[in-house]
This record gives structure tokens, sequence and C-alpha cells, in this order.
């Protein structure tokens, strides 16, 4: 394959609500930090989601809680897109975790705490309004007071959409009650899945909601680029040679032959890996490679 050529518009679209996204997105977590944990080099950062912009990518998934020493992704994105961002560019954030100055985790925000999340959110990307916002869920307890909370910032026009994220099925159902949901982030991928991922996969098909994996070329809690230290099985690596293409390119693909209404939005801080991922859009699995695909996840 010729990565170099290749745009997010191979991967086809989807719509979020009124707003339709090229299938390959970008996931501004790993934007924040470099090798061993110490803060990213800026500028490439800065480069790597204004390369993204250029290959056609115009959904990137990003959050307030995502930082650290020195970094914001936020600050990022905002600096490398922003003062005007580009018209057809659609960024998701998530509220509901959040973390302490010193980035230890805290427990999930009380429902009364998630307009200053939204807030946050609205200033650190300096933005009137956030696209889409993801309540995400920390366990399967009951979501409606606080996705209840949302809907009423949609309602005053501080988000136009709202997602869920980390959701068990029940949950989803929740949420449809109170407010509409145009998308849905949950692990899954060939590495491993939450739990009822895929009733959650097949629900979401059936009413034209978005499904947004992460973790979908890592699958253990990490998103990766080409080198994550994975054991990648005999299907993944048939299939790689088969196309000439890279194991995470491959279980990118596995990830959008789930259904037209599943996006990608794998993250990297390195400008290779990010063409890479998104040429991954262009890759059409046969059948057969599939189905060895599904068997080596079920495995």
């Amino acid at each position: 394959m010729t990565s170099q050529t290749i745009t997010a518009a191979a991967s086809g679209t989807w719509r979020l609500g009124d707003l339709t996204v090229h299938r390959m997105g970008f996931g501004a977590m790993r934007l924040t930090e470099g090798p061993g944990g110490v803060p990213s080099d800026r500028e490439r950062a800065i480069g790597v989601l204004r390369r993204a912009i250029e290959l056609g990518v115009n959904h990137i998934d990003t959050a307030a809680f995502y930082f650290s020493p020195l970094r914001s992704a936020n600050e990022l994105v905002n600096k490398a897109l922003g003062g005007p961002y580009p018209e057809d560019l659609v960024i998701a954030t998530k509220v509901g975790p959040g973390r302490d100055p010193s980035g230890e985790w805290l427990p999930l925000a009380r429902p009364d705490q998630l307009r200053g999340q939204v807030e946050e959110n609205l200033r650190q990307l300096g933005r009137d309004h956030l696209d889409v916002v993801n309540l995400r869920m920390l366990g399967p307890q009951p979501l409606s007071e606080h996705f209840g909370v949302l809907a009423e910032l949609r309602r005053a026009g501080l988000i136009r959409h709202l997602g869920v994220s980390t959701v068990r099925p029940h949950q989803l159902a929740e949420a449809l009650a109170i407010a509409p949901v145009v998308c849905v982030q949950n692990r899954f991928g060939l590495g491993g899945r939450l739990d009822g991922s895929d009733e959650i996969l097949a629900e979401c098909g059936r009413r034209g909601i978005a499904f947004v994996p992460f973790f979908a070329i890592a699958g253990d809690g990490r998103e990766a680029g080409a080198a994550s230290g994975r054991a990648d099985g005999p299907a993944v690596l048939a299939a790689a040679r088969a196309h000439g293409v890279t194991p995470a390119q491959i279980r990118l693909a596995w990830t959008l032959h789930q259904g037209p209404h599943v996006l990608a939005i794998p993250g990297t801080g390195d400008p290779a890996h990010l063409v890479e991922n998104v040429a991954a859009g262009a890759v059409r699995l046969t059948p057969a490679e599939v189905a060895a695909l599904d068997a080596e996840a079920a495995g």
C-alpha cells in the first residue's frame, strides 16, 4: 500500500447526529506523553494534529482529563487547529471522570459537577459549544441523573450532541429514554472488549448510532502504534502479509469491518504511525479474513 496517498476519505463516512465525519478519526490521548512517560514534544504533537487534518481526518476525540506534566490534549488541539477551527471538524470530548492537578484520578463526578467539566472543556478548546460530549461511566451504576444534566446543557446550547462511554446495555437504554444518543464509546477490539459491547454494537447498528471503539489497536489499555509489544495472532499476521500492511492496520481494518456505523479513533504521537492508521481505512478484508479474525478475537 502507498500509505502516503491515502486519506481518511477511504474509510467512508457516518453521521454523528447532523454532523458527517470520516469513519477514520483521531484520538488525542497519546499526544500528551512521549516515550517513558515524559511530556511529549509540543511542536511534534501540534504537527501530528495538523497532519491529521491534511489527511482528511475530521473527527477528533479528546478530553480535559487527557493531560500529563506540561501537556494538555485540549490545549494542543486548540493551538494546532483553532482560530478558527476547520468548518467540517467535529471534536468529541467526554466528562464524568476527573483528575487532580497531580494527575491522580478522582471519583466519578457528581451530577452537579458536570457543568463545570463541560465549561472547562469549552475554555480549553476555545469553543462556545461542544460538538459531542460523551458521558463516561466508571461502572454499571444508573446514569440517568448524570445524563439528565447533560441533556439540560444540550437544551441550553452548550452541547450539540450527546454520547455515552464505557456503558452496558441497560445504561444505553437509560440514556436513550432521556435524550438522543449519537455515539457509544466502549473498549472493543481484537484484544478485548467491555462486557456487553457485542450487544451494544448490534443495537447501535439497528438505531443508526455510531459505535466508536477505543483501544482498537492495543486492546489492553493503551492505544499504540505499530510497535506496542502485544502478541499478534496468526490470523492478524496472515492478513497483514496478504495486504502488505502492518498488524496494527489489520486491527483497525477489522474494527471498521464490524459495521458501517463503526468509527475508529486510533491515537498516536508519531507522524509515521498517523499515516499508517489513516491508510488502514482503505484495507478491504475478505469475508474469510474477517471470519478468521473474529475467531481469533473469540478465542
